[in-house]
């Protein structure tokens, strides 16, 4: 297939078969466009359907973004993780009213000056929202292309990249550039799938040269997989007598930044040490049920505990520690296996403790 002949292909299905009522094609604004593609790296879009909903009904414009306190936006990400996307937002947020008056800018390269906007994510603002000709590569359109051209090598590698760009860039066309840039997402999405792909359905067979291969699961080619290292940390979840649990920030940059997180230690040995800095008498204590999560470059394996602590009459939380009620909890950042944990926790102490230690 020319150019114009993939194109018209892939445009013609999109008439037909494309996605047209997804919440962010609705009143589509350079924001709504932006926030929705941010909010879909590296995740699903069935699981960003209220997400963004949320997020747009609590914060509507890029000024009120902007304007939000930090928990609040951590608060409208919680579950979604990759937190960083969430502060980057914000960051970006407040740039564009600062530096550009509220306008995104009507550029690829300078948008990609943003904080967390990257070629591809530039592109799907510049032609989904401006209808300016800019190609995309996201994790879709990557695989769609790879297939189309068998491209060898990973996508990752820079090398690889560079090639699938340039791929981008000769079939993306001048005309209907918005419809275009939404029909790859969707083929991807729905057709070119990683494991099932649907080749009989898809407008491009005749030219791809995986399907004509036979080796359509064969492309992209993977990562070279290696082990992920194992860490192991314990959470104590000290609850008072008012049903609340001991919470605090953690620093801004880093694993979980500026989240609230249960404390962590390396040993049980250490929660007596933690609970005398915080003036609080240890009561019944019970190891909860373990919870493994997956980063991208490890594993983390946690060991919670929940402790029953009476607080000195005086006793307040530091500066960045706080009482977390979970019966009636405050509009906060969490970490995803934190928002599990205190779950079980609650569930836990709404049940008789038969397997307490002291």
């Amino acid at each position: 297939m020319s150019p114009e002949q993939f194109s018209d292909a892939v445009l013609h299905w999109y008439d037909s078969h494309g996605r047209k009522d997804l919440p962010w094609q609705q009143g589509i604004t350079p924001y709504r466009v932006w926030v929705s593609e941010i909010m879909l790296q590296q995740t699903q879009v069935s699981t960003v359907l209220g997400y963004f909903d949320r997020f747009m009904a609590a914060l509507p414009t890029v000024n009120d973004l902007a304007a939000a306190p930090e928990d609040e936006v951590l608060h409208l990400w919680t579950g979604l993780g990759y937190y960083t996307r969430a502060r980057n937002l914000q960051k970006t947020a407040q740039i564009v009213m600062r530096e550009h008056a509220g306008d995104f800018p009507r550029d690829v390269d300078q948008l990609t000056e943003l904080p967390g906007i990257g070629r591809s994510t530039a592109g799907a603002i510049a032609s989904l929202s401006m209808g300016l000709r800019a190609p995309i590569l996201d994790g879709n359109v990557k695989r769609v292309l790879a297939r189309y051209v068998a491209q060898e090598g990973y996508p990752g590698e820079p090398k690889v990249a560079k090639q699938l760009w340039d791929v981008a860039e000769r079939f993306t066309p001048h005309t209907r550039v918005n419809h275009y840039t939404q029909a790859m997402m969707d083929l991807g999405a729905t057709l070119c799938t990683r494991s099932k792909p649907s080749c009989l359905l898809c407008p491009l067979k005749s030219g791809c040269q995986a399907h004509l291969l036979g080796l359509e699961i064969r492309y992209p080619i993977p990562k070279p997989r290696k082990a992920l290292p194992q860490k192991r940390t314990l959470m104590p979840i000290f609850a008072n007598h008012n049903g609340e649990v001991l919470l605090y920030r953690r620093p801004s940059s880093g694993l979980w930044g500026g989240l609230w997180s249960l404390p962590e230690l390396d040993e049980a040995t250490a929660i007596a040490t933690l609970a005398s800095r915080h003036t609080l008498q240890l009561g019944a204590q019970r190891e909860l049920s373990g919870l493994t999560h997956t980063f991208s470059h490890f594993q983390l394996a946690i060991e919670p505990w929940l402790i029953q602590v009476d607080a000195a009459p005086a006793a307040v939380a530091e500066a960045d520690w706080l009482w977390y009620n979970l019966a009636t909890p405050p509009r906060l950042g969490l970490a995803a296996p934190v928002k599990k944990l205190l779950k079980r926790a609650a569930d836990a102490l709404a049940t008789p403790n038969t397997g307490e230690t002291s």
